[in-house]
């Protein structure tokens, strides 16, 4: 895939506006991780290095086309200010003020950007605005006049057709940012021509929101190594007695689908050979290891064994490329953790070797920081579900646009 990328956007004294994934996490009106801010940085201090004034956008949280106090992006305005100004100090650059819209477009976001001079501008949360997620063409020209170019930088969004991710690109001269390039090429790694052994570690709870990626990965690996609750699910289908585990009955056969199209592509398809289980989900007292052939009724599987971590570490090993996607239990909980902190670091020591290791959103984020192991992998995305769908194949609207205007 070749993107359109902001080394072909003339941004000298001209007005940029940038959309950006700053749905940060908050807590009494205050964020606490500001990791995709800061994924941000880049981006903008190169478009300031070159002279573009910059417009910010980005959703916060769903609230659905209704202004929601809650989420108003306020909050967000010392921390990036703070950011940003360390990040242009280094490049000797002089700091700069941000200064909030309360509209996310028309008259009152063109009265900010008159008032904010060469400085920061962000918009209001744009979800606020009903015609964002709807890609309303009317708002589309709203935000397209504010500025005179677009860059995109928000990949956790580019599989929404919204407003601010396909519509206004349509509008003015568009590109890609920095972080959107990296998470394109990083991705791109594992489906075009992968250096082998590629192996993909998926967990999650439910097969039903990985079949897709599954169905288009599984051809393409070596081997497959599956965690989570969605292993459940392949086992019951085979006859194996879950106990009281999670199991999604309705996707039977499509999990038998699965283990047939990885025999015919010659594909290892590998499921856990023993658990760590409770005797309930939601607050479990014990935990206990059982083989996989060994669980009773009342068991509730919530981590893979160590006999699995051992097994899927041994294939880990020997991989040059590996994605992976999905805790391999319930690792908010320090006893059902060991499986996918044990598959974190198990990256982190391939990547010290030389293979290109690739995690792909979602909560395995969450589980590379907490193992800390996040800066010795290869690429770790900030898109969950749009990460997903690009490894699956899918067209993604936000990415497409940027593609057809490369020209």
């Amino acid at each position: 895939m070749k993107l359109r990328t902001i080394d072909t956007l003339d941004v000298t004294g001209r007005r940029v506006l940038l959309r950006v994934d700053f749905n940060v996490p908050l807590r009494d009106g205050r964020v606490t991780d500001d990791t995709r801010i800061r994924a941000a940085l880049p981006t903008l201090v190169e478009l300031l290095k070159r002279g573009a004034r910059l417009v910010l956008c980005s959703h916060l949280g769903r609230p659905r086309g209704q202004t929601v106090p809650e989420l108003s992006l306020a909050p967000l305005v010392p921390v990036l200010r703070d950011a940003l100004n360390s990040a242009l100090a280094i490049e000797h650059l002089a700091p700069l003020e941000v200064f909030l819209s309360p509209d996310v477009a028309g008259e009152g976001a063109q009265r900010t950007l008159e008032a904010a001079g060469n400085n920061i501008v962000l918009l209001e949360n744009l979800r606020f605005e009903p015609g964002e997620e709807a890609n309303d063409p009317q708002f589309c020209q709203q935000l397209a006049a504010l500025a005179d170019c677009y860059v995109s930088d928000a990949f956790g969004t580019v599989h929404r057709a919204h407003a601010s991710t396909e519509g206004v690109a349509r509008l003015l001269p568009s590109a890609a940012g920095r972080l959107v390039e990296a998470e394109v090429s990083a991705l791109s790694k594992v489906i075009d021509k992968p250096v082998r052994p590629l192996v993909i570690v998926m967990g999650g709870a439910k097969i039903s929101g990985k079949l897709e990626v599954l169905e288009s990965l599984i051809p393409l690996a070596d081997s497959v190594c599956i965690g989570g609750a969605m292993a459940n699910t392949f086992l019951a289908a085979q006859g194996h007695n879950t106990g009281n585990s999670l199991v999604e009955e309705s996707m039977f056969p499509e999990a038998l689908r699965m283990l047939e199209l990885a025999k015919d592509k010659d594909t290892a398809l590998l499921l856990p050979q023993d658990y760590r289980v409770g005797e309930r989900f939601d607050n479990p007292e014990t935990c206990e290891l059982r083989s996989a052939n060994g669980l009773q009724d009342d068991d509730v599987a919530l981590d893979i064994g160590d006999a699995t971590l051992e097994l899927y570490h041994n294939v880990i090993w020997e991989a040059q490329t590996v994605f992976w996607n999905g805790p391999m239990g319930v690792f908010e909980q320090e006893r059902f953790a060991a499986g996918t902190l044990g598959i974190a670091r198990t990256l982190a020591a391939v990547s010290d070797r030389g293979a290109v290791t690739i995690v792909g959103g979602g909560e395995s984020v969450a589980a590379v920081n907490r193992a800390n192991v996040a800066a010795a992998l290869t690429h770790v995305s900030t898109g969950g579900g749009a990460s997903l769908e690009f490894v699956a194949g899918d067209e993604l609207p936000g990415l497409k646009v940027l593609e057809e205007s490369a020209g």
